[in-house]
């Protein structure tokens, strides 16, 4: 794990995992309540009873939540985790018209709670693109092997590092 990504992966991943503890034994009008939002979103669920659905969300939570606290687990994969999840609390915040303001993206006061997960979902789009191919600090590694052999040519840099340039 990167130490740039510990703090966003302790913070979030330690929220969503309390969350999904919290709803492993949900009382029945919990779930309910639960149930009832995500089938405004996404109808198939309502072929899922309640309790069923809100165990099936805990699970999800503590999983993915698992993934982001895990250090040796790699970012892209808590950050596929991640966005995957939020992706689908996202739509169903833009599927429910009482969580926005009329005509608008921009959260109702019952919307804030929901609203809220586009930052997971910035987030798990974060530890994506760092842990992508050609996203690694490799103009810094130049710098430095530049540095420690200013003769040699070291293919990432094709000009002289502007205070090594006496050292040709």
């Amino acid at each position: 794990m990167k130490l740039r990504n510990l703090p966003t992966r302790l913070a979030t991943g330690g929220f969503i995992l309390h969350s999904g503890l919290e709803k492993w034994n949900l009382p029945p009008e919990g779930a309910a309540g639960y149930h009832g939002m995500a089938v405004g979103a996404f109808p198939f669920l309502g072929k899922v009873e309640a309790p069923t659905f809100v165990r099936a969300l805990a699970c999800a939570e503590v999983a993915v939540g698992g993934l982001l606290l895990a250090p040796f687990v790699p970012a892209a994969v808590a950050g596929a985790a991640l966005t995957g999840f939020s992706a689908g609390l996202v739509t169903m915040y833009l599927r429910t018209p009482a969580l926005r303001q009329e005509d608008s993206i921009w959260p109702s006061q019952d919307g804030i709670a929901v609203a809220k997960d586009v930052w997971m979902l910035g987030i798990g789009l974060g530890l994506l693109l760092d842990a992508a191919p050609g996203t690694h600090h490799g103009h810094a590694h130049a710098h430095r092997a530049l540095a420690a052999h200013p003769h040699e040519h070291h293919g990432s840099c094709h000009r002289p590092h502007p205070g090594l340039a006496h050292a040709r």
